[in-house]
């Protein structure tokens, strides 16, 4: 793929390239990528400087509409060959401005993202913070699902699934994944290795490494596909690729992907575990001889983390969906402590390498429901609060949360247990994402309040299915 520096670069691949149609994206505030596009022609290197108006007022969570005009700024180095559409179109992703002052907005996640980077730098700690996700998905072949006054129901199928087992398939061929035994058998029992090879092939075509692709543990097509690690815009830039790109492969061979992170029950959710290192030129500065080969910021990076994760978690699992996961008593990173290996804890210290380069902190409360600018930006403000003060993380949790005693398990504290709870945890706890500007007053209240009135208080109100299963007969 080619790669772009500068506007007159992008604008000289245009030329040459015979490409017909530009299109500009951006991020929402809840986390959805937005774009409209234009002919080739309309665009120069004057674009890059100056930008294109639109609506601020039409996209969730911006401006009201008597200050509804804003500008996109496209950004050269994101461009990209689309390799789904019908047209030669070219995706650049955009930075968005207010056109009176000129300045970046507040509640563009971009604009969050890249304040965050800039802190980093600020405090002399650091100069880059890299990021690596590990985000799961399911890959279905039908969903239907619809919710009003009289009836709220949803219906997902895949032909991997369980519970198709003895389904009229004419002819049906076994092979059905068990629940929770995803991970991860050859085909014909895996039926889809040859879709995510080719989302893998389709994500290095637009520039994206990928390192493995795999089943996931889940029945019903769980899947994981893991990029290489890279600093935080551009990590967070890559994540929004990612999705667009696992999406439109399956829709091509009529198939559905979610990022939803609770879709199935009875079984696995999909996180997306975050791994964070922190490093000063090709010094990882996570690298020591404490433990697990971890150094004394790392631990203080690990403390920050701990420390904050109540209110985290309402920007890192920031769907009500997302609770449907983090559960206690079942294998979700809900102990609000680190270990080494104990994959129940929030904080794990990966130990496939004992490279100094490969050091890094995995924080696997996160699922790919989020806004990754966010995402990133918050876990990386509290990190350097842990360091900043010293945030001690306490002792690891390395034993085997089912061998302890119940009165042992209670001293653990825990995630919380709906996104109302984190919501109010942010709402108590979020002077560490104010530092450097990153992230505003404005920006925490309006996502409080977007989260509370059109997602948490619009699902309290509905009857959900199970009550009628619990109550009907009362």
């Amino acid at each position: 793929m080619a790669q772009f520096k500068t506007a007159k670069d992008v604008v000289e691949f245009i030329k040459n390239a015979n490409v017909q149609i530009i299109d500009f994206r951006f991020m929402d505030f809840p986390g959805l990528w937005q774009h409209f596009s234009v002919p080739a022609r309309e665009v120069d290197e004057g674009t890059f400087e100056k930008g294109l108006g639109f609506d601020g007022s039409s996209i969730r969570g911006w401006q009201a509409i008597n200050e509804s005009d804003m500008l996109v700024k496209p950004v050269a180095e994101t461009a990209f060959v689309d390799p789904f559409l019908a047209a030669n179109t070219l995706v650049v992703i955009c930075n968005i401005c207010d056109p009176i002052t000129g300045e970046d907005y507040t509640r563009d996640p971009r604009n969050i993202a890249r304040k965050a980077e800039n802190y980093l730098k600020k405090t002399g700690i650091a100069d880059i913070a890299y990021f690596g996700p590990e985000a799961e998905f399911f890959i279905f072949d039908d969903v239907r699902y619809d919710q009003n006054a009289h009836e709220g129901y949803y219906h997902i199928d895949s032909i991997e699934g369980a519970w198709n087992s003895g389904r009229v398939e004419n002819p049906n061929l076994g092979y059905k994944i068990r629940h929770k035994e995803g991970y991860f058998p050859v085909p014909p029992t895996d039926s889809q290795q040859d879709l995510r090879s080719e989302m893998v092939l389709n994500l290095e075509k637009i520039g994206i490494r990928v390192e493995a692709q795999h089943h996931e543990v889940a029945t019903a097509g769980q899947a994981e596909i893991d990029m290489r690690f890279d600093t935080l815009v551009s990590m967070a830039d890559k994540m929004l690729k990612y999705k667009y790109v696992i999406k439109n492969t399956a829709k091509m061979h009529g198939k559905t992907v979610t990022f939803m992170p609770k879709p199935l029950f009875g079984d696995k959710g999909s996180g997306m575990h975050v791994h964070i290192s922190l490093w000063k030129g090709d010094n990882n500065l996570f690298a020591g001889n404490g433990y697990a080969g971890m150094s004394e910021m790392a631990m203080y990076a690990i403390g920050g983390i701990l420390k904050h994760a109540p209110a985290l978690l309402a920007i890192t699992s920031p769907t009500t969906n997302s609770y449907r996961r983090l559960v206690p008593g079942f294998e979700a990173p809900v102990n609000l402590a680190y270990s080494r290996r104990n994959r129940s804890a929030a904080v794990r210290i990966p130990m496939y390498s004992t490279a100094k380069a490969a050091k890094r902190v995995e924080f696997r409360c996160p699922d790919p429901s989020c806004n990754p600018y966010l995402c990133f930006s918050a876990i990386m403000m509290a990190a350097v609060d842990g360091v900043l003060n010293k945030i001690n993380p306490g002792d690891p949790l390395d034993r085997d949360i089912y061998d302890m005693e119940p009165e042992e398990l209670a001293k653990v504290p825990h995630t919380p247990g709906s996104l109302r709870d984190a919501l109010n945890a942010l709402q108590a706890d979020h002077d560490f994402l104010l530092k450097g500007d990153v992230f505003t007053p404005d920006v925490i209240e309006t996502w409080i309040s977007y989260k509370m009135k059109n997602e948490v208080s619009a699902l309290e109100l509905r009857p959900h299915p199970w009550e009628f299963t619990l109550y009907y007969d009362i």
